[in-house]
């Protein structure tokens, strides 16, 4: 080797040793990195709770028609009550057609729901349908409308007192009508149970109103019995007809507060309104200030958040395997002009 050479070498050597050393020295200060802690885990669920709402089901919820703002309510409680329990609600309208009904329940029983309720467009023909979700294992409820077949199971049933609802009315129509009677008209559903039940009951008051009353005084006389679809539109071409068939009508009894308000509508137009007194069914917020204004006398009040309440809990206590009666009434209450202003609500 040159003589040359060397120190170049030499010195490559040296600097390669002092640049080993320096990089231990800094190996040597550095610290290990840190492990990284392991998240908690969540504890395994308890046998029987629910890890989220939505684990526990849906309800499948078809009612007569959610234009009217009655079943609006009832679903809108059964949804939010429904949700605080862990279930969702699936709540679509029926439109008051049983053949639509029955196909909403068929797609229910598809999407295997948890539970189905009804308020039934036909309280008899809409037995087949029910049974099938009888034979899928699908407990059905009713609300407000049962269901009066044979054919078919429903766990309960929970309704107003629609037969003391009626009973009330027809004091209501007593009271306003007084010892002069007259005649008056009803403005009916046929098609619905309930308002069956609420005419059975008007006239069963008024019978017997009439069969207390003393000789020659003048009775309470139900001169007509006209359809009027549970609707405005329908109650006030109803209300229309019987007007102009008694002159002399006094009064008009409306199964329902849509059907109630039409009849308004149509004795303002013919300026009959201070002759003929109605009285409504239900308590739906334009029914009460109708009544605070004077333009319908009273109504039998449901409460048709208390039976979306307690749908949902026949639900839950039929999933614990209890027993449930076949029936629950919730009485109606007579609320009248003087209720209607000193009424919250309405403030």
């Amino acid at each position: 080797m040159a003589r040359g050479l060397v120190a170049p070498h030499r010195a490559a050597v040296r600097a390669s040793a002092v640049l080993l050393a320096v990089a231990a020295l800094v190996a040597g200060c550095s610290r290990p990195a840190a492990p990284r802690p392991e998240r908690p885990r969540r504890p395994a669920a308890a046998e029987g709770e629910t890890t989220s709402p939505a684990t526990r089901g849906t309800i499948g919820v078809s009612l007569l028609a959610l234009d009217n703002p009655f079943f609006k309510v009832i679903g809108d409680t059964i949804t939010a009550t429904a949700r605080a329990q862990g279930y969702d609600a699936v709540v679509i309208s029926a439109d008051k057609d049983v053949a639509k009904q029955g196909n909403q329940v068929k797609d229910f029983i598809v999407r295997k729901v948890s539970a189905i309720v009804l308020s039934p467009c036909d309280s008899k023909a809409i037995g087949p349908v029910i049974a099938e979700a009888n034979a899928a294992g699908i407990p059905v409820f009713t609300v407000d409308i049962p269901y009066r077949g044979g054919d078919a199971r429903v766990v309960t049933q929970v309704a107003t007192d629609n037969l003391g609802g009626g009973r009330e009315a027809g004091a209501a129509m007593i009271e306003a009508l007084g010892s002069g009677g007259g005649k008056v008209a009803i403005l009916h559903f046929k098609q619905a149970e309930s308002c069956l039940l609420r005419v059975a009951g008007f006239r069963a008051a008024i019978d017997a109103h009439n069969a207390a009353l003393p000789a020659g005084a003048m009775p309470i006389a139900i001169v007509a019995e006209l359809e009027a679809g549970g609707a405005r539109d329908a109650g006030y071409r109803a209300a229309e007809d019987a007007i102009q068939a008694h002159a002399d009508l006094r009064g008009i009894f409306a199964i329902n507060d849509p059907s109630a308000l039409g009849a308004v509508g149509a004795l303002e137009k013919a300026g009959k309104a201070a002759q003929v007194v109605v009285v409504g069914f239900d308590g739906q917020p334009e029914g009460k200030e109708a009544i605070r204004a004077g333009k319908i006398h009273a109504d039998p009040i449901q409460f048709p958040a208390r039976m979306g309440e307690q749908i949902v809990d026949a639900i839950l206590r039929h999933s614990k395997g209890e027993e449930l009666p076949a029936e629950t009434l919730i009485p109606t209450r007579l609320y009248r002009k003087a209720d209607a202003e000193n009424d919250p609500e309405l403030r």
